[in-house]
């Protein structure tokens, strides 16, 4: 596999302009678990959701680390953490993510990964988190990492307050691809020298999107898929 330092594909371009994105997803392959429900544990505490919304989350994450991503059952966490915040203030989501971050999810990240999305960083390309988490979150996670920034699912406010509905699709499966080939147009870099990390099946679009695969901590579909294509593997752990 050849690393970010020694892309020959990479294009000829400004110093100050980034000729490579990466793009990391983020339950799983940047976080161990499912970064919702550590979010829905500080809400707990904070009186957001009540204790039987906290079970359903926790059942939820117990079935994600042991079989991977389920398309049906992540939309519905994600839509009950959409409900979380209605009502509540950006300020108060920010807050909050602030001490998910800060209480459980800086424990939980996978060394390795982080490590090659520094390398990335290192090497002047631009490092994208691409998630279903609200994008206010996952934007709390590439801060603290020191990455470029975040694609996640947009949750519509008024007045700086959430309503609790979403500003356009859940960011997931084709979804995240489309986004991605969008930011890397508005830069005007390749995908052919795109990197992107993931281990779910739901991101074989975005994997396939990009020149450069990793799949990390693959689900068993994906697993297949990406020996099937000679798609590099990662195993990591926190």
């Amino acid at each position: 596999m050849s690393t970010p330092d020694n892309d020959a594909g990479a294009a000829q371009r400004p110093s100050d302009a980034p000729s490579v994105i990466a793009f990391f997803d983020v339950d799983n392959t940047l976080v161990h678990g499912a970064s919702i429900y550590h979010l829905a544990r500080v809400a707990w505490r904070r009186g957001y959701v009540t204790w039987r919304d906290l079970s359903r989350f926790a059942w939820q994450q117990a079935r994600f680390k042991s079989v991977g991503e389920n398309y049906r059952h992540q939309l519905s966490a994600r839509e009950r953490a959409l409900e979380l915040v209605a009502g509540h203030t950006e300020q108060e989501l920010q807050e909050l993510a602030v001490e998910t971050y800060d209480a459980y999810l800086h424990a939980l990240m996978l060394p390795k990964v982080v490590a090659r999305a520094r390398d990335h960083i290192a090497h002047g390309h631009e490092v994208w988190l691409i998630t279903a988490t609200p994008e206010a979150c996952a934007s709390v996670i590439a801060l603290r990492l020191g990455l470029t920034g975040a694609l996640g699912t947009r949750v519509e406010s008024i007045d700086g307050v959430f309503t609790g509905a979403l500003l356009g699709p859940v960011m997931h499966g084709g979804h995240k691809a489309d986004a991605a080939a969008r930011l890397a147009g508005e830069k005007g870099i390749r995908l052919s020298d795109c990197w992107a990390y993931s281990d779910s099946r739901n991101d074989i679009p975005l994997l396939e999107l990009v020149g450069h695969q990793q799949v990390v901590n693959p689900d068993a579909e994906l697993a297949r898929h990406a020996v099937a294509r000679d798609w590099p593997i990662m195993r990591d752990r926190p």
